[in-house]
């Protein structure tokens, strides 16, 4: 059995104006996620799906060519592969579920 408080755990700055902690297993991961109000998660991929939920704040996803607002207590499904980026519409933090498991994000953030 694995097990690791993340909220309480050192949290590493992977964009600007965002630090994260993460999580994984052998087939799925999360990564806790916190942004400052107004901070930009340029546009990117990767193959690996993802659902993100809004702990606190609210953050507006442009994913492909839809933007949404996305408020604490609601989650979006990102698709292996969409074009995404991220905007802070306030001080927020986020939960995001990525399976497979992304080994770029655990090496850089442990987990």
């Amino acid at each position: 059995m694995k097990k690791k408080n993340v909220v309480a755990s050192p949290h590493a700055e992977i964009f600007p104006g965002v630090t994260a902690a993460a999580f994984g297993g052998k087939e799925a991961m999360f990564m806790h996620a916190v942004l400052d109000h107004g901070v930009t998660v340029p546009e990117h991929s990767h193959p690996e799906e993802q659902i993100s939920f809004v702990l606190e704040g609210r953050l507006a996803f442009q994913i492909e060519d839809e933007v949404c607002e996305v408020a604490a207590g609601e989650a979006v499904h990102i698709p292996s592969g969409a074009k995404h980026a991220v905007r802070a519409l306030e001080p927020s933090v986020v939960v995001d579920i990525f399976s497979p498991v992304r080994l770029d994000l655990i090496e850089k953030l442990g987990g």
